[in-house]
């Protein structure tokens, strides 16, 4: 890399911001509890919420496999050797940050824990800022029309 060019960070956001999301929505809930749906579209919720975290689990499985398939950084704060744009990666360009957005719509589904949902919006906002548009500029410095080809063809996040 060139001296204009982005560098990765140093301190790794993305799990710090999701471990502080969920923190913070347990704590939330237990001194706060907001109020939760009940009877039959709580039942529904609650499905959808297991439906939701087996998303994630798959979600997290085929990323990381796809990833150390083409033999590429998992370290969000690392510059990747390669651009993957195959299994997760060719429905959305984020499926590891995604994939942490639903575990905590998941998780807020399954418990009733309604701040679980607030913050997991928040915490997508602030992946978005902190990590993800510095990392889709070093992407872009990194591979140039290759990347931005695949940004025009898949979404960031969903």
């Amino acid at each position: 890399m060139t001296e204009n060019q982005p560098k990765p960070g140093l301190i790794p956001w993305p799990p710090l911001i999701y471990i502080a999301a969920i923190a913070i929505s347990v704590a939330l809930g237990l001194f706060y509890p907001l109020p939760w749906i009940g009877d039959l579209l709580g039942d529904i919720l609650f499905a959808a919420g297991w439906v939701a975290l087996f998303g994630v689990a798959a979600l997290w499985f085929t990323a990381i496999r796809t990833m150390t398939r083409a033999k590429t950084t998992l370290n969000p704060n690392a510059v990747p050797d390669h651009l993957v744009t195959t299994g997760p990666f060719g429905i959305t360009r984020n499926p590891m940050y995604l994939a942490n957005t639903l575990l905590l719509i998941g998780v807020g589904f399954v418990s009733g824990i309604a701040w679980f949902l607030l913050f997991a919006f928040i915490a997508a906002f602030a992946t978005q800022k902190v990590a993800i548009e510095r990392e889709e500029k070093i992407l872009a410095a990194k591979f140039g029309k290759k990347y931005r080809d695949y940004a025009k063809r898949v979404r960031r996040w969903i």
